[in-house]
């Protein structure tokens, strides 16, 4: 794709443009790798210009939304809290159904992963660890960390989404 680093002093160069765009270093990396999700799954019936431009873009608007959820999440913490009495714990019948079938999608998807690209998945996904940590615990390098998450990402988006 275009522009695009293709070595890892520009993949650094990229992940510290967006960590100072949105003001959030610390999830820098989550951003890069959802605005780099999107832009893999745009390009497929889209020409990109400017793909270094759209993962900018498309971080910042990830951190943003990150924050808005964040806020909303409070706002509405404090809402519930005071109406605690009246709230109703219990997920509607069809809600359920949904999330049963949803995870049985997910769990069929993540069987036919490699186990290497399950495993460095779940690492980031289930156990929250960064692409560093995972790189190290591994001892791979954080580009193939990448490639690896990016696969069952993709995978993952294939196979289990309506």
């Amino acid at each position: 794709m275009g522009d695009l680093p293709r070595d890892r002093t520009g993949w650094r160069a990229l992940l510290h443009r967006i960590a100072r765009a949105t003001r959030d270093p610390e999830r820098a990396e989550d951003h890069l790798h959802a605005a780099f999700i999107k832009l893999t799954e745009y390009a497929r019936k889209h020409a990109v210009a400017n793909p270094t431009g759209f993962l900018v873009r498309t971080a910042v608007n990830a951190s943003i939304d990150a924050s808005r959820l964040h806020d909303n999440r409070s706002d509405l913490h404090l809402s519930l809290f005071e109406m605690d009495d009246m709230t109703d714990d219990h997920p509607l019948q069809d809600e359920v159904i949904a999330v049963r079938d949803r995870l049985m999608r997910v769990q069929r998807a993540l069987a036919e992963l490699s186990p290497r690209t399950r495993e460095i998945f779940l690492m980031h996904r289930a156990d929250g660890m960064k692409y560093r940590e995972i790189a190290e615990a591994l001892g791979i390098t954080m580009s193939a960390v990448e490639k690896h998450i990016a696969k069952a990402a993709l995978h993952l988006l294939d196979h289990v989404d309506d």
